[in-house]
């Protein structure tokens, strides 16, 4: 890998039961990531996903491109434009930094409104 390399968008359809799914895995049960009507009262239009859901999905785009060797070192993202049921995130990549076996991805996911999440992701490819 060198720095500016790209990898391949990767589109995630976001459905109802992947952000029920990914809050109820992850332990997280605050309603707005389960109940439309309460979301709905706190003002949201509906469910959104969570940060530790994208997290894993930000980890898989990684490891899918890097292989299944590659370790996750270090995973800093920050969300923005919620994922809301019905949309698409499309995950890409750019890698950064190359230090022998460790990479830096910085890492995007766009969605209908917006970006919804960004950041940097560190791994180590075995040789």
């Amino acid at each position: 890998m060198n720095i500016g390399d790209t990898l391949p968008p990767l589109e995630i359809p976001v459905t109802r039961t992947l952000i029920v799914a990914g809050a109820i895995a992850s332990r997280d049960y605050q309603d707005v990531h389960h109940d439309a009507a309460l979301a709905q009262e706190k003002g949201s239009p509906d469910v959104f996903m969570n940060i530790l859901t994208t997290n894993g999905l930000v980890g898989r785009y990684v490891t899918d491109h890097l292989g299944p060797h590659a370790v996750l070192r270090k995973v800093a993202i920050r969300l923005g434009a919620p994922n809301y049921p019905g949309d698409t995130m499309t995950l890409t990549g750019t890698v950064t930094a190359v230090s022998g076996n460790t990479v830096e991805i910085r890492v995007l996911g766009a969605n209908g409104i917006g970006h919804h999440v960004s950041g940097t992701v560190i791994a180590e490819v075995p040789a």
